[in-house]
């Protein structure tokens, strides 16, 4: 299909201005205002005062489900974790692991080291160091041992009282 020509730009009709209207006319002046434009515009403005609580209430709900999804997402993973935790409580390996790290239990015929202090020094005390050696005590154990028992039987001292034998206690 073609096209019809464009007609020449010196075809053109010159604009005039209205009849008596000055030349810095401002624009809206021109402007004509119909019965349709008119009640278009009131439609919209009365929508608008219509809609606006519901927009309003919207909003708000998408706020609180957004809130309670987050919510949500939380619980799982704490339900997640929580599984996790089931589930390695299933594994016997996880539970003999548990046993030994949290109850001492041992097999018959390990040897296990159980370290009481872990901030001990290498000093007795006084600024000595601590010998390597072997030494023999000054105290005999079977003997302190013995007084020991007899000691806290027959006396009517409090505990924080009573001194071992040999360290100038009752021998």
């Amino acid at each position: 299909m073609a096209r019809a020509p464009r007609p020449p730009a010196s075809r053109t009709a010159p604009v005039a201005l209205p009849d008596g209207a000055p030349a810095t006319m401002p624009w809206f002046r021109s402007l004509q205002v119909s019965g349709f434009t008119v009640t278009v515009l009131l439609l919209i403005v009365g929508a608008l005062i219509v809609l606006a609580p519901s927009l309003r209430v919207l909003v708000e709900q998408q706020n609180e489900i957004a809130e309670l999804e987050r919510q949500v997402a939380e619980q799982q993973a704490i339900v997640d974790g929580l599984q996790r935790d089931i589930d390695r409580w299933q594994d016997p390996a996880y539970i003999e692991a548990q046993a030994r790290d949290r109850l001492l239990y041992v097999y018959p015929g390990d040897i296990t080291y159980l370290v009481v202090d872990d901030g001990l020094t290498l000093d007795d005390g006084d600024g000595t160091p601590v010998s390597d050696e072997i030494q023999t005590t000054r105290v005999d154990w079977t003997r302190a041992l013995l007084s020991s028992i007899v000691t806290a039987g027959l006396t009517d001292l409090p505990a924080d009282q009573l001194l071992a034998p040999g360290f100038g206690g009752v021998e």
